[in-house]
């Protein structure tokens, strides 16, 4: 492949494992096809190949895996799975004599502010497994003292029982020849090596350390679970989601797997963004909820980021999509605690067993068995009808925790849904009401399974405009990852004050050097040269700061001034602004797709009414196909619309609409 020679292919298939189901969305001769399946924790390749297979054969096009037009996008939680269940690696980390302890010293706060002893999670790395090796660079990067040959040398037979390595030297942002050596050194050991001034070029050393040893921790899991991906699916073109919103190689995302712990909820928040447009929205909330979790985002018209991150309580300083996730889904088990209190999460019933209603072996009540038990989620609204919930299984579970929470059955499954909702709630108000965001005019954009039974609800909690509910709202992660662009961000530590003679000149000479290596990267793997587009960003500070705001880099200083006034209230006129970090962000847009031409199965009619128990009491409420609601024509609640991938609720005093491009809108009486 030449550089610059575009490698569009004719096929998209893009896969979203959640921890409850994986789905599959294939573009193919224009039209999109949808598959939905259960995820297979124990193994989620599974899945995923078997996903892979029928959904080809459906469309008679299995032959896309050997003629090479077909392209994989994908959206994997076995990173973050690994990290949160600490079944990664056994990983050594090479450093600086006297900086063994860096991981767990940390920043010295505490987790956990009013607890008389705070528990903070162990290191990744046991005390052990971390060797300190002479050499020390200065913070300019020039050098203080030498790498000691003898100890390089030494090192292999040290590290023979490693499975992976990190390696984090002081100050290799500003100069990254001492942990190159050691990473030449290293090349005997043949394990996945982790350089921090590859992983993450920026000050900082306990994140900076942090973040490698994640990285080191997860990649050789990634790489055995990519590489079979490759192997059995032909050896096809594939890409990863990135948790920064765009798509990165697979070759990347196995030697740099730290890039994907968002990779799933990522793909929704791109979709949200890309149907709010379509619908003529720029103010949005994404509310995505699935099986196990909820994943929420602030979009204010583009995509927010951060480098705040934690994973499993684990500090990831990568680029992220600035989401908040809380453990409230449709497979979250209620439970009756010792105080009498009803609570509902963050425990899942997951895949398996799954809620009661799957008939899979589960046993104990979840959101999903409630709002069955409720009349809100028709028997025939799984999988559009082809797998029946089991209502009458619901009952003795549902009847128990009643009677330990002192009440009926019906009462305890609303209290379920209302619990639930507070929680999810909570995560909407914590990424837009509590950073003093006015929600009244934004849309509620809903999606995942479970959304649009919780949606209307939350709304009209937060006060917000109304409520989408795109098409395929259940897929909507892989939709987004079929859209998603190319993306390569590239970023270095400079400190340098905006009154230093020649700084202009200097940040924007690193600029360009880094905008050069994303876009050379991108040329090789395939990017049209005149559809690449980039963004330049300084992270700046008043010098003496500890943390910094994220401004354009044209005239960065007197940005930073607007933005730090726009954030706290105030400037400080006179005081020296320094560039922290220099960001560049080089992209190739996603594909272009209308899902007008979204193929699902056909949902079951059912029946047209059903009983709904509703703040107390029952009653009667229509049922309605998605495909069935004419265009532009809004049905007064309360209704229940059921689809392939989802169903929505509209409860009693909203009504909903479905417009031309297939969304459907929620919205007051």
């Amino acid at each position: 492949m030449s550089p610059g020679e575009e490698i569009m292919s004719t096929s998209l298939l893009a896969i979203d494992t959640g921890g409850t189901f994986t789905d599959l969305l294939l573009f193919h001769e224009g039209s999109l096809t949808a598959l939905k399946l259960p995820s297979t924790p124990a193994d989620p390749a599974e899945a995923v190949l078997a996903g892979i297979r029928r959904i080809l054969a459906e469309r008679a096009a299995e032959e896309l895996l050997l003629s090479g037009d077909l392209e994989i996008v994908h959206g994997s939680t076995a990173a973050t799975n690994a990290l949160l269940e600490r079944k990664g690696a056994r990983v050594f980390l090479v450093t600086n004599s006297g900086f063994e302890d860096v991981l767990e010293i940390g920043r010295q706060d505490r987790p956990q502010l009013y607890a008389l002893v705070g528990h903070r999670p162990p290191p990744l790395v046991d005390r052990d497994h971390r060797l300190g090796v002479s050499g020390r660079l200065g913070a300019d990067g020039s050098e203080i003292e030498p790498l000691d040959p003898d100890e390089l040398a030494a090192l292999p037979p040290r590290l023979s029982a490693a499975e992976s390595v990190a390696v984090v030297l002081l100050h290799s942002y500003a100069n990254p020849m001492h942990e190159e050596a050691v990473g030449l050194a290293l090349e005997p050991i043949s394990v996945p090596l982790s350089i921090s001034s590859k992983i993450l070029p920026e000050f900082r050393e306990f994140e900076r350390t942090s973040t490698t040893v994640a990285n080191a921790y997860i990649a050789p899991l990634m790489r055995r679970y990519l590489e079979r991906l490759a192997r059995e699916t032909g050896g096809g073109r594939i890409r990863i989601m990135g948790s920064n919103g765009g798509a990165l190689p697979l070759a990347r995302a196995a030697t740099e797997p730290v890039h994907t712990i968002l990779s799933g909820p990522a793909g929704g928040v791109v979709a949200a963004l890309e149907w709010g447009r379509r619908c003529g929205k720029e103010r949005l909330l994404s509310f995505d909820m699935g099986g196990t979790s909820t994943d929420v985002s602030l979009i204010p018209g583009s995509l927010l980021h951060t480098r705040e991150g934690r994973v499993g309580g684990i500090p990831i300083a990568i680029p992220l999509l600035d989401i908040h996730t809380v453990g409230a889904g449709g497979g979250s088990i209620a439970r009756v605690d010792p105080g009498g209190a009803l609570r509902v999460g963050p425990e899942s019933a997951g895949a398996v067993p799954g809620p009661i209603a799957y008939g899979d072996g589960g046993a104990e009540v979840t959101v999903t068995d409630a709002h069955l038990w409720l009349g809100r989620l028709p028997s025939a609204s799984l999988a559009g009808g082809r797998r029946l919930l089991d209502r009458t299984a619901v009952a003795a579970p549902l009847a128990e925790l009643a009677r330990e929470a002192g009440t009926s059955p019906d009462q305890v499954a609303e209290g379920v849904v209302e619990v639930a909702n507070t929680a999810m709630e909570g995560a909407l108000r914590v990424i837009s009401v509590e950073r003093g965001v006015d929600v009244s005019d934004f849309t509620l954009v809903a999606f995942g399974g479970a959304a649009g039974l919780h949606a209307a609800e939350l709304a009209d909690r937060l006060g917000v405009e109304g409520v989408l509910v795109p098409p395929a709202p259940g897929l909507f992660s892989a939709f987004g990852m079929l859209v998603a662009p190319n993306l390569r961000e590239r970023q270095r530590t400079v400190l340098v004050s905006s009154e230093e003679s020649g700084s202009g000149e200097e940040v924007e000479r690193i600029l360009a050097e880094l905008e050069e290596g994303a876009m050379e990267e991108m040329l090789r793997e395939g990017a049209p040269r005149d559809r690449l587009t980039s963004r330049r960003w300084v992270d700046a500070r008043y010098r003496d700061q500890s943390f910094e705001l994220r401004v354009p880099a044209v005239q960065w200083a007197t940005r930073f001034q607007e933005a730090h006034e726009a954030r706290y209230g105030y400037r400080r006129e006179g005081v020296l602004v320094e560039a922290v970090t220099l960001r560049v962000q080089v992209e190739s847009p996603g594909a272009e797709i209308a899902t007008a031409t979204l193929r699902e199965p056909e949902t079951a009619a059912g029946a047209a009414h059903t009983t709904v128990f509703w703040r107390g009491e029952k009653i009667e409420a229509a049922v309605v196909a998605r495909g069935s609601l004419e265009e532009d024509r809004a049905i007064a609640g309360p209704a229940i619309v059921t689809e392939y991938s989802a169903t929505t609720w509209c409860p009693p005093g909203w009504r909903i609409r479905r417009d031309t491009l297939g969304a459907l809108h929620l919205s007051r009486n």
